[in-house]
């Protein structure tokens, strides 16, 4: 690996205005099903329900397969951006590209190395290796891109300089096969103009299945601010993740921030289900989308929505809650988070930043 020089490009917090949310259509696959199957159905609509509630706080353009287009259009409706793409799976947040902002303030994007979650065998990418320059391109965003192979639900920054990581996903051999983490910050660092990176040891127990990422922090945790991060807490001890938590939440306890602060930590409880039918769940509300005036937050039908909404609510104070039904989303191999993108908006001022917050 050869890390990057060292660069003035920034890549904002997610709760910075959005310009637009990028999102691809479920086609026929291993993972959904094949061309006409319940289970393909019911991932389009999955999908569906969480473009349109998007859509009603911010643009939403959707990638679909040539051979999907049609499909497409008709689920989505009016009022969401149809454009066309060879697809091979619907995880835009991790295929698509990183938008930033350049040194002038405007809208660039990170093209990273995707090769299917570290070319696990039942993944393809033929296609999906593309969708970074493709959707770059389509936004009108300058390209710059990396050697590192990562994926968008594998970090989270807070816009000030800090990221997480997590220790099985950037340092994979399947990924970056020797790579030593001051290689991966000094690369990570460069391309999102953060300094300090925070190393979580792993993701939550489902993850490391035949079909998991192998341990994405968008499941685990997420900043909500400048010093302040939401922590998934399993608190069941028969669940896997009741002790994958207590480890998580230690190495956050011993972090510090770029700005030197320890952080503020936020328990969101897990939902009560332990077991859906096909072995432990790794339901989370922590993988949920911050968009212009709202939060999309996964919803299980669970008693802990409500709780979950109630602390989202204060973490995110003036943005509007909506939840939307995420377990066929999660039966599928992520969340609500796993399947946007931001595109931010060009930078302005900082006393305008800090208003938007």
């Amino acid at each position: 690996m050869n890390p990057a020089a060292a660069t003035d490009t920034v890549m904002p917090a997610e709760w910075y205005p959005h310009d637009r949310t990028w999102m691809a259509f479920p086609t026929p696959n291993d993972t959904f099903g094949a061309a006409g199957s319940d289970t393909l159905e019911r991932a389009r609509r999955a999908w569906t329900a969480v473009a349109r509630t998007i859509a009603r706080h911010e643009p939403v353009t959707m990638v679909s397969d040539p051979a999907d287009a049609e499909a497409a259009r008709a689920a989505l409706g009016e009022g969401i951006t149809v454009v066309e793409a060879p697809l091979d799976d619907a995880w835009l947040r991790d295929s698509g590209p990183t938008f930033i902002h350049g040194p002038d303030g405007a809208v660039g994007a990170v093209d990273w190395v995707f090769n299917g979650w570290g070319a696990q065998d039942w993944a393809a990418w033929e296609n999906d290796q593309h969708l970074g320059g493709f959707v770059a391109s389509e936004a009108g965003a300058g390209l710059r891109s990396s050697t590192l192979v990562n994926e968008g639900g594998g970090f989270h920054v807070d816009g000030e300089g800090t990221v997480l990581l997590t220790e099985t996903v950037q340092l994979d051999p399947g990924r970056n096969p020797g790579a030593t983490k001051a290689e991966v910050e000094a690369e990570i660092h460069a391309r999102l103009g953060t300094t300090t990176a925070i190393w979580l040891p792993r993701g939550l127990s489902r993850d490391y299945d035949a079909f998991g990422t192998r341990g994405h922090v968008d499941i685990v945790a997420a900043f909500a601010g400048p010093g302040t991060v939401l922590v998934h807490r399993q608190d069941d001890p028969r669940h896997p993740d009741f002790d994958v938590c207590r480890q998580i939440r230690a190495a956050l306890e011993q972090a510090v921030d770029a700005a030197g602060r320890r952080l503020r930590i936020v328990d969101v409880p897990a939902p009560t289900v332990l077991d859906a039918g096909d072995g432990f769940v790794d339901w989370s509300y922590i993988n949920h989308y911050v968009a212009n005036d709202v939060v999309v937050l996964c919803a299980f039908n669970d008693p802990n929505d409500v709780i979950a909404a109630g602390i989202l609510a204060q973490a995110y104070p003036g943005r509007r809650i909506e939840l939307v039904d995420a377990r066929d989303i999660f039966a599928f191999g992520g969340g609500i988070h796993c399947i946007t993108q931001q595109q931010p908006a060009p930078h302005r001022t900082a006393t305008d930043g800090e208003a938007w917050r």
